[in-house]
Formats: C-alpha cells, structure tokens, sequence
C-alpha cells in the first residue's frame, strides 16, 4: 500500500474506486427503501443509469487511455519503442505532453545521432592507440616491405591502413554502398591471409542497376561489424571451407541487404535472443560485449540504424544450427546525404 501511494496515478484510481463503492452503497440503500416504503423506484432507477453512464464514461475516457498510456511508457522504458511515446493521442496533462515534445526534440538533434560515431572510435581508442599515428605507420611498414620484395606483406598492411582510415574518418555521414563494400573487401583481404582458401567472399546485386545500387546511402560501418561476426561465430568455427555472401536488393522504398554464411548457426533458443536484442532500441552507443569478439556489436549497428531512420528499420537474424545464418539489414532507399535531404 505504501508502495502504490507514492504514484499520483494509484492515488487516483484508489479515490475513483472509494468513490464509486460510496455511490454504490447509496444507491443500494436508497433501492432499499424504496422497495420498502413503494416510493421514488424512478429515481432510483434513473440513478442506476446514471451510475452506468458514469461508469462506461471512466473507462472509455480514463481507464482504457491510462491503461494505453502506461503500456507505452514500459514499453519505452524496457527498450522497446521509442516512436511510440510520441504518437500517443492522449496525456495525462499538458506538462506531460510538453515533456513529451522536448524529449522528441532532444533525441531529433545532431548530437544524439552523432554520439554513435564513438563506437567506432572505441575500436582504436581503447587502448590509447592514436589511429592517425597507427596508420601512417601502417602506411611506412608498407614501404619498407615492398623495398624488400615482400608483396604479400605489402598488399595486408595496406589494406589494414585503408581499412582503419575508413573506419575512424567521419563517422557520422552517411556513405555511399560502394564505399561500404569496398571496406569490407579490405577486410576480406586482411582475412584471407589468416584463413587462405577456407574463407570466400561474393557479392550479388543486379548489374543492370549496379550504378544506382552503389549510390545508395548508409550508415558507415554496417556491413564489416556483421560480416565479421559472421567469420567470427560461424566459419571459424567450422571445419572445413566456408562461404560469406552478401545480396543486395531494392523495393520501391527500402534496401536490403542480406549478408550470409554456411556456418555452424546457432540453436532457436540463441536466436530468439539475439532477435529480442535486435527489437529492442537503447541508447547504450558503446556497449561491452565479450561476444563481439573485436567488431561493433550488432546490436548497436542496429541501435544506430534504429535511432537515424526510424523502428520499422534495422537488423533482424534467421539460422540453423550446423547450417549457417543469415543477418538481413533493412535500410531506406537514400541517395542523399540526410544533411543534403534537411537542406533541401
């Protein structure tokens, strides 16, 4: 009980239930009477439909849009919608809407949306490692292994020193689909010197749009966090060879892309919670997870797509065990930057 007085909400309904058992009570001992003396059985009767009237009114008016109303405010506090709390029709009071207004213009600034670029700058931070310095020096052992005839060595280094130029440079923009697949094929290269042959990457896209399909716009660094996740906790784990696709499609509205590998999956128990992760939204940009191995976790790729297009869009996973898995990316058809978009 002394948990419940706290909330004005339960203060409300204790009242409102106190004062319907009152009237209640009345009227029950009004029909009393009335029975017993023969007299005012309209009014009485009349205060039955009254009390009805009432009744229906509380529950269509305040009950049910109270009920709808705390539905939606756990359904934001656990993670789960954001969209929904401002599309609510009804407040508790004008304070509350005006709450409500101001959040919705926090969370539409730049700065929120730009937080997320710290999740790839954790990547090379985390140890204090200045990422210029890394890679210009990158860049110099490249130099020093081809003058000694080592390619191979030469070509690994610089893919790595343009895979981590791409990976700390503007994160917060929007990039073309070409420049994403061309990062996650020097990653591919950086790859297939540890595994060789066991590791094969394609892609596959309708060439007859390829010009168009490689203009479209996506946050940096959705495909390589996935794509190694997928090398990570399916084909390394496999013995034997194993394959990563990615498929590219379009609709009138969305892009979609499907990134694949015949690895060892997972069981239904895991997906159902990976998938439950995937649904919700937070605002947890750089997130610890021991089983990301050294990528951006998918779930906060997800996150960031979630936060810049909206809860219709993200990451959802399908998988077999001991047959592979498939993660399907879905993302608005852009061929603008959305600076260029809200400029225009």
């Amino acid at each position: 009980m002394k948990k419940s007085t706290r909330y004005l909400s339960y203060r409300l309904m204790w009242m409102l239930a106190i004062t319907f058992a009152l009237m209640l009570v009345f009227l029950i001992t009004l029909t009393v009477i009335a029975i017993q003396d023969r007299k005012y059985l309209f009014l009485v009767s009349v205060g039955y439909l009254l009390l009805g009237i009432v009744v229906y009114a509380y529950y269509k008016w305040i009950y049910r849009p109270f009920k709808e109303s705390s539905k939606v405010l756990q359904l934001f506090a656990t993670g789960y919608t954001i969209n929904g709390l401002f599309g609510q029709n009804v407040f508790l009071s004008p304070e509350i809407e005006e709450v409500t207004k101001k959040v919705q213009e926090i969370m539409n600034t730049d700065e929120l949306i730009s937080a997320t670029k710290k999740q790839a700058q954790y990547l090379a931070l985390q140890n204090q490692i200045n990422p210029h310095f890394l890679y210009n020096t990158l860049e110099g052992i490249r130099g020093e292994t081809l003058n000694a005839g080592l390619e191979n060595v030469a070509k690994m280094t610089e893919a790595l020193a343009t895979f981590f130029r791409y990976t700390i440079s503007n994160v917060e923009n929007l990039v073309a689909l070409e420049d994403e697949l061309t990062n996650v094929n020097n990653y591919y290269i950086i790859q297939r010197y540890r595994f060789g042959e066991r590791l094969n990457l394609s892609v596959e896209y309708d060439t007859e749009d390829e010009i168009d399909i490689m203009s479209y716009k996506l946050p940096k660094l959705t495909l390589q966090p996935i794509v190694e996740n997928a090398i990570y906790h399916g084909i390394e784990r496999k013995i034997g060879n194993g394959k990563l696709r990615i498929k590219i499609e379009t609709t009138a509205t969305r892009l979609i892309i499907t990134i694949s590998d015949d690895g060892v999956g997972m069981t239904e128990e895991r997906l159902s919670e990976i998938n439950d992760k995937l649904n919700r939204t937070t605002l947890d940009y750089i997130k610890p997870d021991s089983e990301a191995h050294s990528g951006i976790a998918a779930v906060n790729v997800n996150n960031r797509i979630k936060l810049l297009f909206g809860e219709e869009y993200g990451i959802c996973m399908y998988s077999t065990l001991n047959v592979g898995t498939d993660v399907e990316i879905t993302l608005p058809l852009i061929k603008k930057d959305m600076k260029e978009r809200n400029e225009n």
